[in-house]
């Protein structure tokens, strides 16, 4: 037999607003209504000011005029007429030796013999030790548009021999170039190629690293002391500073584990990079860096899966694995591929823990292997804005455009292939 349930019961007189009462409420709940909705419109409005201030800064760096003052004309280094972009490697090695001296030709053949380099390593030599283009004055985008007669008046005046030109710091010479010393020369293939092997790596060993801890943590593991105690401690190392993370990496990636991270365990090791501080190094450093956040984000995720969905898959006699990867893992995947995307963007990012690692500010050569020096796009633009001549900041600017894109394509990517798995669910 069933107990009624006893009901308190209201008098409506007097109890609800009526009359005056009730429209001055009603016009205070709108009033209040109105003011958070300015302010979150005004919190929006500033948002897109700054990223928009952000964005002028980098491309009015990126494009304008310069002054360009070379000490040797490249026409008067043609041989039979062949224009210089035109002759052969070993042409250019013997254009080297008859205007360099006899020591730096022995210092460059010591580098890196020059029957290793490519032609495009030589050309870059003559580039710079030959002809040596000088920029001697340079203006912003904006700058060019609005004063273009009076900068073309003081160059004819200050710099008679100086060629005024129109100039894309970010154009395919950059994107192909090797680290120069030169800044129009100076180009960013090795740390595009530095961050791409980085934070391959990075993905590699880091995704199922925390994909695995999240399943354990959130469908085997049981509730007690010791799970709470680890997951606050996950919690808590997203928050450590990437600095402390790049002191644990130098400890023990680059020193306690040398002979591994260097290749030397395994026959491949290059004398240069013999002191451990090899792409594995920086990428087994932003794992650590980012597996609190992937686990974390992971976690919350699976969590968001239905507890229904579970017992039916149960009810139907599938073991805790099968429900897990036939039921929880593609409804959870997309919110897993968000979390990933958030933690690799953080560490393309990151320099900190990559500069306490040892990634090199001037590597000639582009990384082949995991055990090869490397630098990374972070790294190279921090080292650009330190210098003191003024042109590499527009160097580094075009660098931060090439840093963005090569973000936005990661992304892009998993944002592709986390709403296929959306699609599928």
């Amino acid at each position: 037999m069933n107990t009624p349930v006893k009901c308190r019961v209201y008098p409506l007189e007097g109890y609800l607003p009526e009359g005056e009462s009730l429209q001055h409420q009603i016009a205070l709940r709108h009033r209040k209504g109105k003011v958070w909705h300015w302010l979150f419109l005004t919190s929006t409005i500033i948002g897109i000011i700054v990223l928009t201030a952000l964005l002028y800064n980098i491309i009015d760096q990126s494009f304008g005029l310069v002054v360009v003052q070379n000490q040797i004309d490249p026409e008067t280094l043609a041989i039979n007429g062949v224009p210089l972009e035109n002759l052969t490697k070993e042409q250019l090695v013997s254009i080297l030796e008859q205007y360099v001296s006899k020591g730096v030709m022995r210092r460059l053949e010591s580098e890196i013999p020059f029957a290793v380099r490519d032609w495009e390593n030589v050309y870059q030599l003559v580039q710079e030790r030959v002809i040596r283009p000088e920029i001697v004055l340079t203006w912003r985008l904006t700058e060019s548009i609005l004063h273009r007669n009076e900068i073309a008046a003081l160059v004819a005046e200050q710099y008679p021999k100086g060629k005024l030109q129109f100039r894309a710091w970010i154009n395919p010479d950059f994107i192909r170039g090797h680290q120069s010393s030169v800044p129009a020369l100076a180009g960013v293939r090795t740390a595009i190629l530095g961050s791409l092997w980085v934070i391959s790596i990075t993905i590699l060993v880091a995704f199922p690293l925390g994909l695995g801890a999240a399943i354990y943590l959130e469908e085997y593991a049981k509730d007690n002391v010791v799970t709470r105690f680890i997951q606050t401690n996950i919690s808590n190392l997203g928050g450590v500073p990437s600095i402390i993370y790049g002191m644990l990496g130098l400890a023990v990636f680059v020193r306690a584990l040398e002979p591994l991270t260097s290749g030397a365990i395994f026959g491949v090791g290059d004398p240069a990079t013999a002191n451990g501080r090899t792409v594995l190094s920086a990428s087994l450093t932003l794992v650590l860096l980012v597996l609190p956040l992937l686990i974390t984000n992971a976690r919350e995720a699976i969590r968001a899966v239905p507890r229904s969905l579970r017992e039916a898959s149960y009810a139907l006699g599938a073991t805790r694995w099968e429900t897990t990867w036939h039921h929880v893992l593609p409804y959870a995947m997309p919110g897993i591929l968000t979390g990933t995307i958030l933690a690799i963007s953080r560490a393309i990012g990151e320099t900190a823990p990559l500069v306490v690692v040892g990634a090199s500010t001037f590597v000639s050569l582009d990384p082949a292997s995991p055990f090869s020096k490397f630098t990374v796009l972070p790294v190279q633009i921090y080292q650009w804005t330190s210098r003191p001549q003024s042109q590499f900041r527009h160097v580094a600017a075009a660098a931060i455009i090439v840093l963005l894109l090569l973000l936005l394509s990661l992304n892009s990517f998993a944002v592709l292939l986390r709403n296929r798995y959306r699609r599928s669910v």
